[in-house]
């Protein structure tokens, strides 16, 4: 069972409230859209899922056979480093103590092959980062998540910074993905995720859970929704109304 469980959790920095109040879950093999503000909380759920933070208050409950995998914000990974494709992905697959010498086996970079192959991407393999584009670089990012055979992926804002028709086919591939493992996914392309995600929250220091399909109903969430959504609102309902022109064109 691929589940998580949040139960009054609350988060605080230095007494600044980061998070509170938040309880909901997350099923197996759900696809998950988490939306908000700038600041509102998205990230710090995020780590507190993963266990990079500590809340202040309440609980986590992760089943214990669970594996998690981590897509960080590109913006986190140094673009200038010298490493190939190969050597990023293979990254994901280090053990939690590292000996000096640590060196990849075979079974290593045939795994590496087979994940690479699944993504599409096994072509760049031998590819300097910094040679790859903004979507390339995405996959390998996922890729690398990969490693350690997730049943749960998490992913901040993976199409960040990629054009329109990279940012649909990321979704197309976690959408895939989804059919194995449950997907956890920060993004603010509230126009193009709709169609792919199960449910969405909407987080601003608190989660408001919506537990609707999605299916395209953005009408029925936005109802449900507090006033901080209808103050950045507009700007999200504009975003839909075109993507759903495009599409129609």
């Amino acid at each position: 069972m691929s589940g998580i469980r949040i139960h009054n959790l609350e988060v605080k920095y230095d007494q600044v409230t980061a998070l509170k109040d938040v309880t909901f879950e997350i099923k197996e093999n759900e696809f998950l859209g988490i939306i908000g503000p700038n600041g509102g909380g998205k990230t710090t759920l995020v780590k507190a899922i993963l266990g990079l933070i500590e809340p202040s208050s309440g609980t986590i409950t992760v089943d214990h056979q669970d594996v998690m995998g981590y897509v960080p914000q590109m913006t986190t990974f140094d673009r200038q480093f010298p490493i190939t494709v190969m050597e990023v992905i293979l990254m994901g697959h280090l053990p939690k103590e590292i000996k000096i010498g640590h060196r990849f086996n075979e079974h290593d970079r045939h795994h590496a092959m087979m994940v690479m192959k699944r993504l599409k991407i096994e072509h760049l393999r031998k590819r300097q980062i910094g040679q790859l584009s903004g979507g390339q670089m995405q996959r390998v990012l996922i890729a690398r998540a990969l490693m350690n055979h997730p049943s749960i992926l998490i992913l901040d804002e993976p199409t960040a910074s990629v054009d329109e028709k990279t940012k649909e086919s990321i979704y197309r591939m976690l959408k895939e993905l989804n059919k194995k493992m449950t997907v956890i996914m920060i993004t603010h392309d509230t126009a193009l995720m709709w169609p792919y995600l199960d449910r969405v929250i909407y987080i601003n220091k608190t989660v408001h859970l919506h537990d609707q399909a999605t299916n395209g109903k953005m009408t029925e969430v936005m109802d449900t929704c507090p006033i901080d959504w209808f103050i950045e609102g507009e700007k999200i309902q504009k975003e839909l109304l075109i993507g759903k022109g495009a599409k129609n064109d």
